[in-house]
C-alpha cells in the first residue's frame, strides 16, 4: 500500500477543506448570486469526496494517510459549512451542536484507539450515508428554495438519524478494536 502524500487522491481531499475560503466568503460576504455561487461550490466539495477514494482504488494509490486525509477532510468541512450556515442564519444550532459532536466524538475514538491499537478506523457505509445527507442538509440549506423546505426538514431528520445509526457503528467498531489487534477494524 502506498504510503505516498501528494497522491491525486489525497490532493482532491484537500482540495475540499480549501473550499471552505471560498465558500465562506460567498455566504458571509455581500456577494452577487452568493447562494448559487455557494450550491455549486458545496457540490464541487461532494464530487472531490466521491472522486477521492475512486481515483485512489483507480490508481492504486489508496494509502494509510489516504485512509486518515479523506475521514478528516469531510468533518473539517461538514463542519465548518455547517457553522458558517449557523452563524448566516439558515442552520438551527441544535442541528450544528449534533453534526459537531458525533464528528468529535468519531475522531477522538479514532485517535485513541489508533494511539492504543495502532488500527485505523477507516470510514464505513454508514458513515458515508450520514455525511452524504448532511451534505444534502448543507446544500438544500444553502438553496433556500421555499417548496423544498418540507424536503430539508425530511432530510435533516434523515441525517440526525443516519448519524446516530452510524455513531453507534463506529462505537461497536471502535470497542471491537479495543479487544482486538494491530491492523485495521473490522
Amino acid at each position: 500500500m502506498p504510503s505516498r502524500i501528494w497522491t491525486i487522491s489525497n490532493i482532491l481531499s484537500l482540495s475540499r477543506v480549501l473550499l471552505i475560503l471560498p465558500l465562506a466568503y460567498c455566504l458571509l460576504a455581500d456577494v452577487q448570486n452568493k447562494r448559487t455561487w455557494a450550491a455549486l461550490i458545496i457540490v464541487a466539495a461532494a464530487l472531490t469526496d466521491f472522486l477521492d477514494g475512486y481515483v485512489a482504488r483507480l490508481r492504486h494509490e489508496v494509502s494509510e494517510v489516504g485512509k486518515i486525509i479523506d475521514p478528516l477532510a469531510d468533518k473539517l468541512c461538514i463542519g465548518a459549512v455547517a457553522l458558517i450556515l449557523l452563524w448566516a442564519g439558515d442552520l438551527s444550532l441544535w442541528y450544528v451542536l449534533v453534526v459537531v459532536l458525533r464528528d468529535l466524538l468519531i475522531l477522538f475514538g479514532g485517535v485513541y484507539i489508533g494511539r492504543k491499537k495502532k488500527i485505523i478506523a477507516q470510514s464505513n457505509w454508514p458513515g458515508k450515508f450520514a455525511a452524504s445527507s448532511v451534505a444534502l442538509v448543507l446544500l438544500l440549506s444553502v438553496a433556500q428554495v421555499p417548496n423544498l423546505e418540507s424536503l430539508r426538514q425530511f432530510v435533516i431528520w434523515m441525517s440526525v438519524a443516519l448519524m446516530a445509526f452510524s455513531l453507534l457503528s463506529y462505537v461497536r467498531r471502535l470497542s471491537m478494536g479495543v479487544n482486538a489487534g494491530k491492523g485495521s477494524l473490522p
